[in-house]
């Protein structure tokens, strides 16, 4: 699916190195370019132990375990409002420096639009995006609820009975809600959501009955689905995936409604780089994504592949950046 480019090691010289990735990625030739050259930063715009964090800290360990890099490679933390934070500093502490890259992904496209950051994802240079994990809808065990296809039914016929949970505001799992209400002809201004800073608050809240339903991504609830403790209705994925029951647990579209949404990471480079910069750092994730050690690195997290790189990469971010608004503004999260 993805087409074979020169890729850089720590000190080799590129020549004539075309930006490459999947869905047929059409970056111009750049000038001949040595990368890295020195200490490679790469910043979490978050705290220490969260998703972005350990994304940015297995590429920092995969790219030295592999011989990629030569040069020392660093992570930083960056924490703030959803990532617009670390966000605003890449776009102008460190525009046109090559060597400060930063992990993104969909937390962080809604985050820009729910702040009202003035700086978006426009305002970077995307090179790659790298994993994904699919959310999962779950409810009580006790719930009269026993698939999709009834809770929406109760949603539809009463908005304000269903009290969903998850995290924060404009996050991946309200994201998630509003999609399922707009597919299922509810407004998505009468749905009821309720905000958690963290997974375990969720949990406690659907386990108390403050809850309906609650959304996060699939591994959150492993433990509570393994206990019998509640129920996984469907995931939001392509295809069905086991969260803890010991079998897959049916899509959203399998349940009758077309939605898909991944929550997906990624990392993009500071704006102002030059043409030949832009390929070397491609170049250096493609590298990285074909090693066995990232490969076995995803199969140890439990990520999905979701690898673009280069053109493919900047298309993606940008419908994502348009579809994550629009639905955002239509769930009156944003006006």
């Amino acid at each position: 699916m993805r087409r074979t480019a020169a890729v850089l090691v720590a000190g080799v010289v590129l020549g004539s190195v075309a930006a490459c990735g999947d869905s047929g990625n059409d970056s111009a030739k750049a000038d001949t370019v040595a990368y890295p050259t020195r200490t490679l930063q790469i910043m979490a715009p978050a705290g220490a132990g969260g998703g972005w964090d350990l994304t940015a800290r297995t590429i920092q360990k995969t790219l030295k375990d592999a011989g990629i890099v030569k040069e020392a490679v660093e992570v930083t933390n960056v924490t703030g409002a959803a990532g617009t934070v670390g966000l605003a500093q890449l776009a102008t502490k460190h525009r046109g420096d090559a060597h400060q890259l930063m992990i993104t992904g969909l937390v962080m496209v809604g985050g820009i639009v729910t702040n009202k950051s003035a700086v978006d994802l426009a305002q970077t240079t995307p090179i790659a995006t790298l994993t994904a994990e699919e959310e999962v809808i779950v409810v009580p065990a006790a719930s009269p609820h026993q698939n999709l296809k009834d809770l929406v039914a109760a949603f539809r016929a009463d908005p304000a009975s269903v009290k969903w949970g998850g995290g924060s505001a404009g996050g991946t799992d309200q994201i998630l809600v509003g999609l399922l209400a707009k597919a299922a002809g509810v407004d998505p201004k009468k749905m009821k959501y309720v905000a958690y800073s963290g997974g375990g608050e969720t949990k406690a809240g659907l386990l108390s009955g403050d809850l309906t339903a609650a959304v996060s991504g699939a591994s959150e609830f492993k433990d509570l689905v393994a206990a019998g403790k509640v129920r996984a209705l469907a995931v939001s994925g392509a295809k069905g995936v086991d969260v803890g029951g010991g079998s897959p647990v049916p899509t959203i579209k399998d349940n009758g409604f077309d939605v898909e949404l991944l929550n997906w990471r990624g990392i993009v480079a500071p704006p102002g780089i030059k043409a030949g910069e832009r390929a070397a750092v491609v170049a250096l994730l493609d590298k990285l994504h074909t090693s066995p050690q990232w490969q076995e690195a995803m199969k140890q997290q439990g990520w999905s592949d979701f690898y673009r790189s280069g053109d493919a990469a900047k298309a993606f971010y940008d419908s994502e950046s348009a579809r994550i608004r629009a639905v955002l503004v239509e769930a009156g999260v944003v006006s």
